[in-house]
């Protein structure tokens, strides 16, 4: 990786880097470094003395807020990404699947295109939690749509677990176990049986769970657990 790229991990801008390379701010190797074409790997760089330009891939959660795109881009309106610090978000990492606007919860962001793709394919069937507050009383025969699958208009939705947590006239909670992620999937699942959701927040993905500890729009690394947890269960 040439120099100026790497000094870039640290948060500064392609031409902040190269001023701070002129200015003799960056060290290779414990040595002042003014060339910014020179091939460097990033633990070997320091940027005003801090520790080293961190490398390897990025595995992090993310509470999502709601009104926030599961992008990493966008003109209008916030996104997961900036939700992040800039070194971070410099880094490049990318959203695991995505969650509709008004939705919240958990939320993968990671620089590991493998185990995205892998996360994300029906094949491996990663399960998803989420906790839905919906319109009108849950029954056990709502539980029974969900095993057998839910008919769609363009698809059968493949058989799903719902746990009802507390039903009411008004308005009911449940779980909603499931292993494919289609657009707006949860949502029109339960609109097809005359419940449309009233909320919908994602607590688990695969092994890891949403940290409790997070208020929205925070963030935090995965453990090494939960790194290796999501990679056995994709079987790499």
């Amino acid at each position: 990786m040439r120099l100026h790229k790497a000094v870039a991990r640290s948060g500064l801008t392609r031409s902040e880097a190269k001023n701070a390379n002129a200015a003799g701010r960056v060290w290779v190797d414990g040595r002042p470094a003014r060339d910014c074409a020179m091939q460097v790997a990033p633990a070997q760089v320091r940027v005003d003395g801090a520790e080293p330009v961190e490398t390897g891939a990025l595995y992090i959660m993310v509470n999502k807020p709601a009104g926030v795109l599961t992008a990493t881009e966008d003109r209008r309106l916030p996104t997961v990404l900036q939700l992040l610090p800039e070194p971070l978000r410099r880094r490049g990492p990318g959203p695991v699947g995505r969650l509709d606007r008004d939705v919240t919860g958990l939320v993968l962001l990671t620089t590991d295109g493998q185990l995205a793709h892998r996360l994300i394919s029906p094949k491996w069937k990663a399960e998803k939690l989420y906790r839905a507050r919906c319109e009108g009383r849950l029954t056990d025969a709502d539980a029974a749509v969900f095993a057998g699958g839910v008919q769609l208009s363009d698809f059968t939705a493949r058989p799903a677990e719902l746990r009802i947590l507390a039903a009411g006239e008004a308005e009911s909670t449940a779980d909603v176990i499931l292993t494919e992620g289609k657009f707006h999937q949860v949502k029109r699942m339960f609109a097809a049986f005359g419940h449309p959701l009233i909320a919908l927040e994602r607590l688990r993905i695969g092994c890891v769970t949403l940290d409790p500890a997070l208020a929205a729009g925070e963030w935090r690394a995965l453990t090494e657990d939960e790194i290796e947890g999501l990679k056995r269960m994709c079987k790499f």
